[in-house]
């Protein structure tokens, strides 16, 4: 019979402790990335099987996620992040895993502070929600190795991670063509474009829409939703309008767009009997916005089905979807659009 490899025999051959072998074999912090992957090339090459996997294989349903947020995404009226949370917390605990949040404050995202479940390994996996900055980001990718991490509703191609996010540029596309169907041809966009992924595919959705139907794209047209420093949205008061408004608006979400038509009220006009404006998400915190809104609706069942399973599989060591994985939504028409006589 075979001699079994240990740990001892891995440390010897590459001159390190069984300790530190032990430590990469098992994903723990402490050791390099490039003498991880030397550890872990050669222990499959020694035929090495780790005496917990059968333990691990049984118990693949216990594992315990964390879930990593920024602050700004949890505003007293911008819950769509705590919603999403909320149904991965639901499906974790019918699978018989633990889940967990640590949220971000705005202090330890500019001081490039690491999550203490991230820096403690608290978690077998880490889901991290919404977009940080890019230094952020990178230090976290640094420290979680991508077979204990998804990214949700946010993606980085320069990062090369598994993600999972809405359809973003269909979505305003197929908002923006329900309004040029209701005669609009002057339609803006309220968002930030640069200011998270979502809404730049968003924005790059709409702007499709725009040249399929020969219109150009208005600068003055593109109007902010939030600050560009801290990412937080504005209050109505807040929002610049340019002197000319078009007829329709296309929002990046439900909240800027119920922040926009609040604006817009307050300028004496009403919706959509003097604008037309679209949301996206189909999620709005009651009571926000007296307008029943036309919107794209995000199945956030789904993307937190598809990013649990990418993570229990990624967790367990079997195939999976890698990449960026997008769910489709629908459109969901309501009463904020009002149809408009068009000459074309």
């Amino acid at each position: 019979m075979a001699k079994s490899v240990k740990l001892a025999d891995i440390a010897k051959k590459l001159g390190v402790s069984a300790v530190t072998v032990s430590k990469a074999l098992s994903g723990q912090k402490g050791v390099s990335e490039e003498m991880r992957g030397k550890i872990i090339e050669l222990a499959d090459e020694l035929g090495y099987k780790q005496p917990s996997s059968n333990k691990k294989q049984q118990s693949s349903k216990n594992f315990s996620i964390a879930v990593i947020v920024h602050e700004r995404y949890l505003d007293k009226y911008d819950s769509f992040y705590l919603r999403l949370y909320q149904k991965i917390a639901a499906s974790t605990a019918s699978m018989g895993c633990l889940s967990m949040m640590e949220v971000v404050t705005f202090d330890a995202e500019r001081e490039c502070k690491i999550p203490m479940l991230i820096e403690d390994n608290k978690a077998d996996g880490f889901i991290i929600m919404g977009k940080f900055s890019k230094e952020y980001i990178f230090n976290i990718n640094k420290r979680v190795p991508q077979a204990k991490c998804v990214y949700l509703d946010s993606s980085d191609a320069r990062l090369n991670v598994d993600s999972v996010i809405s359809d973003s540029f269909y979505g305003a596309y197929y908002l923006t063509n329900y309004l040029f169907e209701m005669g609009h041809r002057e339609i803006g966009f309220f968002g930030n474009v640069m200011a998270t992924s979502s809404i730049t595919d968003r924005y790059l959705g709409y702007s499709k829409s725009l040249m399929e139907h020969g219109e150009e794209r208005d600068t003055k047209w593109i109007i902010d939703d939030r600050s560009g420093e801290s990412g937080c949205m504005y209050l109505p008061e807040e929002i610049t309008l340019p002197k000319i408004l078009p007829t329709a608006f296309v929002c990046n979400c439900d909240l800027a767009a119920s922040a926009l038509i609040k604006r817009l009220e307050n300028e004496g006009y009403k919706v959509p009997e003097d604008f037309s404006v679209v949301g996206y998400d189909n999620f709005l915190f009651p009571g926000l916005c007296d307008v029943e809104l036309t919107t794209y609706e995000v199945d956030m069942d789904e993307m937190v089905r598809v990013c649990l399973d990418i993570l229990i599989k990624k967790l367990e060591g079997v195939p999976y979807k890698s990449g960026i994985n997008i769910v489709e939504g629908k459109l969901i028409v309501r009463e904020s659009v009002n149809k408009v006589e068009s000459d074309f």
